[in-house]
């Protein structure tokens, strides 16, 4: 009896029953990581940057030109013209901007490096620090084309509009609305307040563009 019973307990070891495997399938270990958004901030901010930087050079260029100008073409010329030294400009100098950061963190991990040299846990550390390093690269094209993206819309809102001054409102209306969508869609991608970021960066759109008309304006009026 007893030899029974130890042969059925040895082969409900080598084979479990049908319950029990599935209980044992039906509670895997499962690992789960937060997503660190603070690792987006490399490229949301030229993104963001670059894309507001857009709509609102450009089009308060275009407003300035259109203040003293109701030539259709001359303002489209003046956009594109923007649109290209604009983009080039901000890829440039977030490239700069980026590579001069990395520099020095590269340094910092230098100095941290040769202090704990003899440490066991030196090659993960390390690794994990050049991981989080920012991508000049990255921003630069980053900033280029969001640039581009947020300047090619008053060039094309008023490339189609031969009435001077429903261009200009056709203009106004479409980076209002382009200013809106960008500062919400960044608020979302990083987590922050969209309402609030989306009025901070329409407000700020709006005020560059009526100074810019405004003195323009004012300036060709005087006859210079």
């Amino acid at each position: 009896m007893a030899a029974t019973q130890t042969s059925l307990n040895i082969d409900d070891a080598r084979f479990p029953l049908p319950g029990q495997e599935f209980e044992q399938q039906a509670t895997p270990e499962v690992e789960t990581k937060d997503f660190d958004y603070s690792k987006r901030s490399q490229w949301l901010r030229a993104a963001v940057l670059g894309a507001n930087d857009g709509l609102v050079s450009i089009g308060s260029l275009m407003m300035g030109v259109g203040a003293v100008k109701q030539d259709v073409k001359a303002m489209i010329l003046t956009g594109c013209a923007g649109l290209v030294a604009g983009a080039s400009s901000m890829a440039i100098g977030e490239f700069v901007s980026v590579q001069s950061q990395l520099d020095i963190e590269l340094a910092q991990i230098k100095r941290d490096k040769q202090l704990r040299r003899d440490s066991e846990e030196l090659p993960e550390e390390e690794e994990g620090e050049k991981a989080n390093l920012p991508s000049p690269t990255q921003a630069s094209a980053a900033s280029a084309l969001s640039f581009a993206l947020g300047a090619s819309v008053p060039v094309l809102a008023a490339s189609f509009i031969g009435q001077y001054k429903l261009r200009l409102g056709v203009v106004v209306a479409a980076v209002t609305v382009a200013l809106m969508a960008f500062g919400w869609l960044g608020a979302v991608l990083g987590k922050a307040p969209t309402i609030k970021s989306s009025l901070r960066v329409l407000i700020g759109g709006w005020f560059a563009m009526a100074i810019t008309f405004g003195l323009t304006k004012s300036i060709g009026s005087t006859g210079l």
